[in-house]
């Protein structure tokens, strides 16, 4: 069954991620130990929470550049297990951060070259914030035409910056700009008929204008990366185009920053390739509930992100292709 392998991003950690594979698998024990000796402090601390409470420990993990590293690491832990258990992926794709975590399991770039770059983006993106402070907003139950229309006005009426920054699935859009733009695009959201608008606890305006400052320290890394043909198609945010271009992925992962992430766009593009499974290698399920919504509540959707996940996926004897 053709598989794509699909990686999350920020809103999927969690205090404790991570901690059930590093106690049972030797690979995922030695991924977090990599990590933690690239990046020159104890990783594992930050994902389980160590000597903090449970309030403070959730803090820290927010913490865009605590984030992005316990994320990437999380789902290459579980990611060694899979490789240990023989699967290669027929396409892979991750969601804004979790790009870089499915360029390194279709071999484009080293899990060591990933690191780096992960850490040095959540350095970069909570900077930005700081530099011109931003904010995020999903709005529920307006297409996507609809909340283009709205960030457009918020635009032509003042002189904030509102765009839509994810197209997570038909009815769910966030939006990300300044913070005055934000409040006004939240109540031109409601009066056009939405659903609900949900302020998003973030550490800035990712994907948007207000993350240039992030985009030109992020150059920099991303020009000295290592990167190789993947070995299958990986679908980029951007674009949602699949691709196999070492160049045209270094670009794009930079002008990701400052550009939506097309997910659900990706998801029907991987659909139309004959893709009609999805594994999400990552804490939790957001990816798979938003693959049920933009293409049937029946798609082959599985975890792989917990030591039951795993023994569950290959209990089900599943084809690991």
């Amino acid at each position: 069954m053709p598989t794509a392998y699909i990686f999350p991003g920020q809103g999927a950690q969690f205090v404790g991620m991570a901690r059930d594979l590093t106690e049972t698998y030797d690979s995922a024990r030695a991924i977090v130990d990599r990590a933690s000796t690239l990046l020159g402090f104890d990783i594992d601390a930050v994902m389980y929470g160590d000597g903090l409470g449970p309030d403070e420990a959730a803090a820290r993990l927010r913490r865009t550049d605590n984030t992005q590293p316990a994320l990437f690491v999380h789902s290459m832990a579980a990611w060694s297990v899979l490789r240990e258990r023989g699967v290669t992926p027929d396409c892979t794709a991750g969601h804004s951060l979790g790009e870089y975590s499915a360029l390194v399991a279709a071999g484009a770039i080293s899990f060591e070259d990933g690191m780096m770059a992960v850490r040095r983006r959540g350095e970069l993106m909570a900077d930005a914030n700081r530099v011109e402070a931003g904010t995020m907003l999903a709005v529920i139950g307006l297409d996507d035409d609809a909340v283009n229309a709205v960030c457009d006005r918020v635009e032509r009426e003042t002189d904030g910056v509102v765009r839509p920054a994810n197209y997570n699935s038909p009815g769910q859009v966030v939006i990300s700009g300044s913070l005055a733009a934000i409040d006004a695009a939240a109540a031109l959201a409601t009066e056009a008929g939405a659903r609900k608008v949900v302020p998003l606890d973030v550490g800035g305006a990712f994907h948007s204008p207000l993350m240039a400052y992030a985009a030109e320290g992020l150059s920099e890394a991303l020009n000295r990366l290592e990167l190789r043909k993947p070995m299958c198609p990986v679908v980029l945010n951007v674009t949602a185009e699949p691709t196999t271009d070492p160049e045209m992925i270094r670009a794009l992962l930079l002008e990701q920053l400052v550009s939506p992430v097309r997910w659900t766009q990706s998801v029907v593009a991987m659909h139309e390739q004959g893709i009609d499974r999805f594994v999400e290698v990552g804490p939790g399920k957001i990816l798979s509930g938003l693959v049920k919504r933009i293409l049937d509540r029946n798609t082959a959707t599985e975890q792989a992100g917990t030591v039951d996940d795993l023994e569950r996926l290959y209990a089900a004897d599943w084809p690991t292709g």
